[in-house]
């Protein structure tokens, strides 16, 4: 049905279009609001006679051209986006040593992908996609330095530099460098994301182009956590064992490494430029993306904790993906239609392993191999204080039949004050890892493309927000055909599963704060709730984060400005997802309960000009609350620690 409306649109859109030439599809008007601070005031020092740009012509565009500006406050939100992902990480829980994986103890079923997704999941939380990437245009050369310490010989570099050569034209280089040992044996980690990001529009405006090349490597130690009986000793709170590294965990030669390369291109003419705000406007788009993936699991012996193997050492598991993509579309503006855009693009995928491998008499393909054209609208229209959005999508040749439909209504009641629903719609075929897969470990090895169909989510979610008063959103999801990796509790074996009934969640969010003179205190409540009699999706049911803290100046000319405080962390205890460290992947497992333990963590943090510096007295409450918090099965959280850094701009 999708495919047919999508044709009837394209037709009658392309009518109306009275033969005129085709342009790319300029980015659509977005819904979405920023919450973070800006600041709005000059950076030159009060008393300095230079006359130095304002702030606000340092302008940060993402790939459909939302503009923001480099923020150098400092605020409660930066405290939580001080971290090695460099975002607010509400709803995830941290492994023990920087650079590992996160359990996610909340879902989004939001998938718009019309080809499948790469595996190892569970190592791309650090990995920059294409939406990641943004473009700069800044008067003067920009350059910010972010650091923070890791655990055990280790730091966190994140070093980046934009200038503008012309007025219109931009280029960016960025590195995120980290490299922590951590406390516990074979955890080491080592990370490099490097960035280059140029942005070009002509004097007239009507040509624009953003491209960008990123190289990534993210290498993990794997331990396999902890063996059950050093669990028993991490749990007692045993002196003798507080010397994290004492213990013998389940692998100690295994590593695994996902290491990605992509080139992006996206250029934008306007045929038919819009002279004011009553006129029509015509323009075109054309992106290439071409990406090269690998992810790679090596091991010196075999283990019997990943069960039996065809090799008995050097132990080598090896999967990439070769996927091109390119669009043309779109988009046409006029007072009363709105804005309409329609785009064509084409995927070629080339995702496997370099032999075939025969299990018990059958052979076991090695590469998904596939050609793949999908048709994608979208529309967006104002009618005073009431916006429509909506986007639709499907693929009309190629092997996975994805398709996808969202539609979005906001209404603005005052400046601070909107009301927004959301109604959504995909059908996703599985990650590539969930339909092959081929291993050293016989139990690894399985071909589910003819056997396992797509997932449909449907989604419906209502939000309340406004930063006076408070953010609220209330969210029901239903699952058909979800598909997860399990484990089989009598053999520890890991396999993928697909379930033939329906799973319903629902999920309640609260964010207020609440001021009182000098302090504060911010808080984020989330309840969800999970309707699947097989257990197949486990989330906790209530988390929760709450931060009481105290902001002010000090100094001639408010010269230091300060905010301390201490934030408190829950989550419900639930069938905590375990890590297969041989997939990167996490899997469901139903016979141990975790959570229901609190972090607390102490933080001061100051802003002298344009350098903010941060200290963290990170789940200081370790020693007597009890040696119970895990991040996920055998694998335990973080213990006291100290950590300081500091993000310095410079603006010259």
């Amino acid at each position: 049905m999708i495919k047919v409306i999508l044709i009837i649109i394209s037709i009658t859109f392309c009518c109306t279009l009275e033969g005129q030439n085709l342009k790319p599809l300029e980015k659509k008007k977005t819904l979405t609001t920023e919450n973070d601070s800006l600041s709005k005031l000059s950076y030159s020092d009060s008393n300095s006679q230079v006359n130095k740009p304002n702030i606000n012509l340092y302008k940060i565009y993402d790939l459909e051209n939302n503009v923001s500006i480099v923020d150098t406050t400092l605020s409660i939100k930066k405290e939580y986006s001080f971290n090695y992902l460099r975002k607010d990480n509400f709803g995830l829980i941290e492994f023990a040593n920087l650079g590992q994986t996160y359990s996610s103890l909340t879902k989004d079923f939001g998938n718009t992908n019309l080809v499948p997704l790469f595996g190892a999941r569970a190592r791309h939380f650090n990995y920059f996609e294409v939406e990641d990437i943004k473009y700069y245009e800044v008067p003067t050369p920009l350059t910010e330095l972010f650091y923070k310490t890791a655990f055990q010989q280790g730091q966190l570099l994140d070093a980046f530099f934009t200038v503008n050569t012309s007025k219109q034209f931009n280029f960016s280089i960025a590195y995120k460098g980290m490299r922590s040992l951590g406390n516990y044996q074979q955890a080491l980690t080592s990370t490099g994301n490097l960035r280059f990001t140029s942005n070009f529009k002509s004097k007239d405006e009507r040509y624009s182009a953003k491209a960008h090349i990123v190289t990534q490597d993210l290498l993990n130690q794997e331990n396999g956590g902890l063996t059950s009986e050093d669990v028993i000793n991490f749990t007692s709170g045993n002196e003798d064992f507080i010397d994290r590294s004492v213990f013998d965990p389940n692998l100690n030669d295994a590593e695994n490494i996902l290491v990605g390369k992509r080139f992006y291109l996206d250029q934008r003419y306007v045929i038919i430029p819009q002279k004011d705000s009553t006129a029509k406007s015509l323009s075109i788009k054309n992106s290439i993306n071409f990406e090269d993936k690998y992810f790679q699991f090596d091991q010196t012996d075999n283990n019997t904790f990943l069960g039996e193997s065809f090799n008995q050492n050097n132990l080598r598991d090896k999967v990439t993906l070769e996927n091109f993509e390119t669009k043309l579309s779109i988009n046409y503006k006029a007072p009363v239609v709105g804005d309409i855009s329609v785009g064509l693009s084409y995927n070629d995928i080339n995702y496997g392993y370099d032999k075939v491998t025969i299990l018990n008499g059958e052979q076991i393909p090695n590469r998904i191999k596939d050609n793949v054209i999908s048709l994608e609208a979208q529309y967006f229209n104002q009618f005073g204080d009431l916006g429509v959005n909506s986007k639709i999508g499907t693929n009309i040749t190629g092997q996975f039949e994805n398709e996808y439909f969202l539609a979005e209504i906001i209404y603005d009641i005052q400046d601070d004050f909107y009301i927004r629903g959301n109604i959504g719609y995909n059908s996703n075929s599985l990650n590539y890892n969930l339909l092959l897969y081929q291993s050293n470990y016989i139990n690894y090895n399985w071909n589910n493309i003819q056997s396992f169909v797509n997932q449909n989510n449907y989604d419906f979610k209502f939000e309340f927000n406004s930063n006076k008063l408070f953010q609220f959103s209330l969210q029901y999801v239903t699952i058909d055909n979800f598909s997860f990796f399990s484990s089989e509790s009598d053999s520890n074996t890991i396999n993928p599963e697909q379930l033939q009934q329906s799973i319903n969640l629902y999920k309640l969010r609260l964010d207020k704060e609440i001021k009182f003179g000098k302090f504060a205190l911010d808080n984020s409540i989330l309840y969800q709730k999970v309707n699947d009699d097989s257990q197949s999706l486990n989330l906790p049911e209530l988390v929760v984060r709450n931060t009481i803290y105290y902001s002010n100046h000090f100094f001639k000319n408010k010269a230091l400005f300060l905010q301390t405080g201490i934030t408190f962390n829950y989550f419900s205890d639930y069938y905590m997802d375990g890590y297969d460290p041989l997939l990167a992947e996490f899997y469901n497992q139903n016979q141990e309960k975790l959570g229901g333990f609190p972090r607390l963590d102490f933080f001061i943090n100051a802003k002298i000009r344009q350098t903010r510096i941060f200290l963290k007295a990170e789940h200081f409450n370790s020693s007597f609350t009890g040696y119970d918090y895990f991040s996920a099965p055998n694998n335990p959280y973080r213990d006291f620690s100290i950590r300081l850094g500091l993000v310095w701009n410079f603006f010259l």
